[in-house]
């Protein structure tokens, strides 16, 4: 999107700034300051490593100001095993609070779910050839932001590339609502029946941006009827907004197949829009770490950001997703592997996260 005129120049006090390996605490003045052999500020220091069972941190910065934009890179398999991606948990804090405002795991956050890598192109969230993960979401704090990457995987990360591109000196007003972002699964947890809870808890005044959806279809036949449903400032029985399927709810129809037909089986089209996507399908084990037969789960992986079309909320907030699919003889109740992620903004204090599971209960199926 083109900046518009008036912000064609700063407002006084603003600065831009840009925090990576070369230059860790976003100094003015300070960047490509390593060294290699090639000299004094001549690329000397292009990641930084995590140890296994260690915190990075990726930005540590007194405010007030805007986070705009992360990119980060790191490989999505080592001889510990092929979940890296969910094995590393990207977490935020802001001003002066102890729990995160944000919770994901990594690869979950930039909608590359299951561990794997998938090709995205929307608005907020870009994944670029080949695990380039950006993210624009505009993160406001008023006094401190600090950003980190733990490690729950077998072994060292060595190479982590990141980069954070804010600015600092921006007017913050009280009222500024923070960005927030929640991971939370039901593998077969749930009931025939009960709906997967996206998010719930919230208290407070702000707006819902988006949704990430994992799901591992342990049922056969379609798995994509239920309705996404979104309870707002005092929602009991039923919710104010509701969609008319899941697949509905992410911009595709007829269940992102090129045609409904018994034979030849269906082919499966995954695409990646603005604010809406289906970008990943497999039901194959694509991480060669076992010598047995590939046949897997069938994944699907979503996502739908509320851009143009903002959820607002004043009071309270709640957003699940109902587990329903059909075949040939009607609906039916399903009990998937479903693994969320909402993205929201809201007046602080957050209420308190549940639990995040350790590596071993992310582990994609």
């Amino acid at each position: 999107m083109l900046p518009a005129l008036s912000e064609l120049a700063p407002p006084a006090g603003v600065r831009s700034r840009s925090i990576n390996a070369e230059n860790p605490t976003g100094a003015i003045g300070s960047a490509a300051s390593a060294s290699s052999h090639l000299g004094r500020g001549r690329k000397g220091s292009a990641w930084g490593s995590l140890p296994a069972g260690g915190t990075l941190d990726l930005v540590d910065i007194d405010g007030p100001g805007v986070i705009r934009h992360i990119w980060i890179t790191v490989p999505d398999r080592t001889e510990a095993g092929p979940f890296v991606l969910r094995d590393l948990v990207l977490r935020a804090y802001w001003d002066d609070e102890d729990e995160p405002s944000v919770e994901v795991p990594l690869g979950d956050f930039f909608c590359n779910g299951f561990a794997t890598r998938a090709l995205v192109t929307s608005e907020p969230i870009v994944v670029a050839p080949t695990g380039g993960m950006n993210s624009y979401f505009p993160m406001p704090f008023q006094k401190h932001a600090r950003l980190t990457l733990t490690s729950e995987h077998g072994a060292d990360i060595e190479h982590v590339f990141f980069q954070v591109d804010l600015t600092t000196g921006d007017n913050i007003g009280s009222e500024t609502p923070y960005f927030h972002a929640q991971w939370r699964r039901s593998n077969a947890t749930t009931a025939l029946g009960e709906d997967h809870v996206v998010l719930d808890g919230v208290r407070g005044s702000g707006r819902y941006v988006g949704t990430y959806v994992a799901l591992a279809s342990l049922s056969r036949f379609w798995w994509g009827e239920g309705e996404v449903k979104f309870f707002v400032d005092g929602d009991d029985e039923l919710p104010s907004l509701c969609s008319t399927g899941l697949e509905d709810y992410a911009g595709g129809a007829w269940a992102f197949q090129d045609e409904l037909r018994a034979d030849p089986e269906p082919v499966p089209i995954t695409f990646s829009a603005p604010y809406f996507g289906y970008p990943f399908c497999s039901s194959r084990d694509t991480t060669g770490a076992s010598e047995f037969i590939h046949a897997v789960a069938p994944m699907h992986a979503l996502y739908r950001w509320h851009l143009p079309d903002p959820i607002w909320f004043e009071q309270d907030l709640r957003v699940t997703v109902q587990q329903i699919g059909t075949w040939q003889h009607g609906l039916f109740e399903r009990s998937d592997d479903v693994s969320t992620v909402a993205y929201w903004y809201q007046s602080e204090p957050h209420a308190p996260f549940p639990v995040l599971p350790g590596a071993a209960g992310r582990v994609p199926r």
